[in-house]
């Protein structure tokens, strides 16, 4: 369902379905879930997409937040 609703999405879109890294974001909203507040993940998410669209690699961006996440104050790990 998961994958159905991606290509649904992208298509309304205009998206390549091809550019969605899934689990690389699915990872980094669980890391910003857990390492700093649920509701912090899907507006990392945003962020990220945003960054993404503005020229930074995925792979670069996703690194860098979660890193941030890992060490941010408080994170229970």
């Amino acid at each position: 369902m998961l994958d159905d609703w991606i290509r649904a999405a992208c298509a309304e879109l205009g998206l390549d379905p091809a550019d969605m890294h899934r689990d690389l974001i699915l990872d980094v909203a669980r890391d910003v879930a857990h390492g700093v507040a649920r509701p912090a993940a899907p507006l990392t998410a945003y962020l990220m997409g945003l960054a993404v669209g503005r020229g930074t690699p995925v792979r670069d961006a996703a690194a860098r937040l979660t890193e941030m996440a890992e060490s941010w104050p408080g994170n229970p790990d």
